[in-house]
This record gives structure tokens, sequence and C-alpha cells, in this order.
């Protein structure tokens, strides 16, 4: 079925542009939801006007998106879960759920596709999640998964403390590597 689009479609086509898709995807999900029309006489007249207004729209959403980045970037989402003494998780954090904390931080809708979540996290702990809110715009956030029941700030004091253990035990092995190689 030869289509026109009203809106940009991710993947598809963009909004006025004039495409053959399956008649079952124009009937049950293009045309139902208002993104694309047949493509009749009348609707191809239409075509420039509907291919200037995609084109303001896809520009609005790209500097929507550009802002929202902007404030994402390098925030951390808090997220509580129940968790075994070892660390492991009884369950996992997904996508999803950090895509509803980042809603309830920004109080914008954020769609659970956008955060790539490589795999379910499993453990407590500090992590860098990217977020593709746009083809062309993407922000890096950080998800703190801590403990119910305990505050997230000791997580973080704990991680700081590993960390200087470690660097303080890396000094400590240098000059026993370098002699090695002397040897």
């Amino acid at each position: 079925m030869k289509v026109v689009f009203l809106e940009d479609v991710e993947g598809v086509a963009q909004g006025g542009d004039v495409k053959v898709v399956k008649n079952g995807f124009a009937r049950n999900y293009l045309i139902p939801k208002q993104l694309a029309v047949p493509a009749t006489k009348s609707a191809l007249q239409r075509i420039q006007r509907l291919t200037r207004e995609s084109e303001v729209k896809r520009v609005k959403s790209l500097e929507d998106m550009r802002e929202l980045a902007e404030a994402l970037n390098g925030a951390r989402v808090d997220v509580p879960m129940r968790a075994g003494p070892n660390g492991r998780l009884y369950g996992s954090v997904t996508n999803a759920i950090v895509a509803e904390r980042l809603s309830e931080v920004t109080d914008r809708e954020i769609d659970r596709r956008t955060v790539e979540v490589a795999e379910p996290i499993r453990e407590v702990g500090l992590f860098d999640i990217p977020v593709r809110l746009h083809s062309e715009v993407e922000a890096g956030i950080q998800v703190l998964v801590y403990p119910t029941g305990t505050d997230p700030e000791d997580m973080l004091k704990t991680d700081e403390d590993e960390n200087q253990e470690d660097d303080a035990y890396a000094d400590v092995e240098e000059p026993a590597e370098a002699n090695e190689d002397e040897g």
C-alpha cells in the first residue's frame, strides 16, 4: 500500500515521504495512529506542506533533546533494590526502571528504549549508562544501585575508600615489579 507519512516514523520514513509499505502495517499501525494516510490525489498535493511541517518538528525535537541531554549528562540516578549480604540483587535493574527514575528526576517522559543498559544490572554499585535521546543526541548518566534501607551516600563513601586502598596498594607494588624486570 502506498502511503504519505504525516510524521517521522523512526527507521521507516520521515514526514512528507511517500513510500510503499505492507498493507497490514499501514492499516493496523500507521493509519490508526495518524502517522500516515493513503496516497490519494489530495494527499499527494499536500506533500510539500507536510514536508515543511515535518522539518520544523524535527528541528524543534532535536533542540529539545539537546537541552535534555545537557541536563542529564553526568546526572546520578539512585535505585534502591533488595540485595543479599554479598551485594547481589534479588532481581535486576533494567532499562525500564532506569527510565522511570529519569522521568521522575526530569519531569519529562523518558522512553525505556532510549536507556541503553547492555545487560540487566544484578549487583549493587555505581554504573555508567548511555541514554540515546535522538539519533544524533546521546547523554551519559550514572546509576547508583544500593540496598534498600541504607543510605546511597554510604555506598559512594565505601567505593571511594576502596579506590583509595587500591591506590595505596598500587604504590607499594610498583617498586616490586620494577625489581623483577631488572633481574
